[in-house]
């Protein structure tokens, strides 16, 4: 594996550290530039946001420009807002480093995930997307805890800072090493609108849709497992099933990032079948605490090893259609699906008053997966045989 995948990884642990770090320190922020703590909220829907419409447009913006160019403006942009917002003491122009973070966040995604057949090969695809997306898994391990720490020891800027000087010490790494070989853009001839006709193409939108759901599932029960720990064994144990959860996904990455590049299919297909049993249990043991322990780490494993597969189906499935654009359209189903799990579980908990609802709409959407894989499985079995009969006659 080359070593540019892994100095990628790390830029991607400080982008993922910033955007789940914020929740951890939102009493902080809002006492301190004199905003309601629900107003303090917009900090992190905001950045969502900005990861969904961010992704697209930045693919098709800089879809011309040599990649290293534009990871190393993306990772720069994103390291600038931090500091700007670490010194600001107004929340408008917070919310608009949060808002610039979100998007510069997002293009870098987009074009790292797009190059990496350019860089790694395709024979490499599914393990090398599994490298990049560990740099989230272990954000929550460990980038989360550590920046909600230095909050509350050295104050909310402090975070911020520890996140912009982690992404100023791997600008010069990313663009010496992305080199030429990231540099080469294939299909220059291909327009933006016929790369965007690729979500039209059956495979692509299969496994974007699936991947929706997928992530939508782990972001629902995600959301809400620290309540659940808490009612089942206090406040006490929630940063330990926290962890547990993280650690349970960088396990899952790392495993099937190993084996996707040869059971790709078969790992989507079992794992997301496994999954709505791994949710459903999920739910009949999350009255007790070791329940909720084991699940949280298995359902961690589970979630993004079958989620990061289908990152890098989608990027292998768009390339040869759409290169510029294949990154983008696995950030966007990734974030979609991180907006769509907690808002749903949202509305689902506060109407039944009970948060291990949030687990049933796990296994809701994960069900919902199942049948886009098998419906897309049988479709890709049958147009084979489909153009055996027409050859035969």
């Amino acid at each position: 594996m080359p070593i540019v995948v892994f100095v990628l990884a790390v830029a991607v642990f400080a982008q993922g550290t910033s955007e789940f770090m914020v929740s951890g320190l939102l009493a902080q922020i809002a006492a301190d530039v004199g905003v309601s703590l629900g107003t303090a909220g917009l900090l992190t829907s905001l950045f969502a946001v900005g990861m969904v419409l961010g992704a697209p447009v930045l693919a098709m913006v800089t879809g011309r420009l040599p990649v290293r160019y534009s990871v190393v403006a993306f990772l720069g942009l994103f390291c600038a807002a931090h500091v700007v917002g670490a010194v600001t003491t107004g929340f408008a122009v917070l919310l608009v480093t949060r808002v610039v973070a979100a998007v510069s966040n997002a293009g870098f995604l987009a074009i790292v995930l797009a190059a990496l057949p350019r860089l790694v090969g395709p024979a490499m695809i599914g393990r090398a997307t599994s490298v990049v997306v560990s740099g989230v898994t272990v954000a929550c391990i460990a980038g989360v805890p550590a920046g909600t720490l230095l909050g509350q020891v050295w104050g909310w800027r402090s975070a911020f800072w520890a996140v912009a000087v982690l992404s100023a010490a791997v600008l010069v790494p990313v663009s010496v090493m992305v080199g030429r070989d990231g540099d080469r853009t294939d299909g220059q001839g291909l327009s933006m609108r016929r790369e965007w006709a690729v979500v039209g193409h059956r495979p692509v939108l299969a496994a974007v849709a699936a991947g929706v759901l997928v992530n939508a599932a782990t972001f629902a029960g995600f959301t809400y497992l620290g309540t659940i720990t808490a009612g089942a064994s206090g406040t006490g144990w929630v940063p330990v099933v926290l962890a547990l959860f993280g650690v349970g996904s960088f396990v899952g990455v790392t495993l099937c990032g190993r084996y996707s590049d040869r059971h790709r299919q078969r790992i989507i297909t079992v794992g997301t079948i496994v999954l709505v049993g791994v949710w459903l249990l999920a739910v009949l043991t999350a009255h007790t605490l070791i329940g909720v322990m084991i699940m949280a780490a298995v359902a961690g494993a589970g979630a993004f090893g079958v989620g990061s597969t289908l990152i890098s189906t989608i990027v292998q499935a768009a390339v040869p259609r759409a290169p510029h654009i294949a990154g983008a359209l696995a950030t966007v189903a990734f974030n979609i699906g991180a907006v769509l799990g907690p808002a749903t579980a949202g509305s689902v908990v506060d109407g039944t008053d009970h948060p291990t609802a949030a687990l049933w709409c796990s296994t809701t959407f994960t069900a919902a997966a199942v049948g886009v894989v098998v419906v897309g499985r049988r479709r890709r079995i049958a147009r084979p045989v489909e153009e055996v009969h027409a050859d035969a006659r």
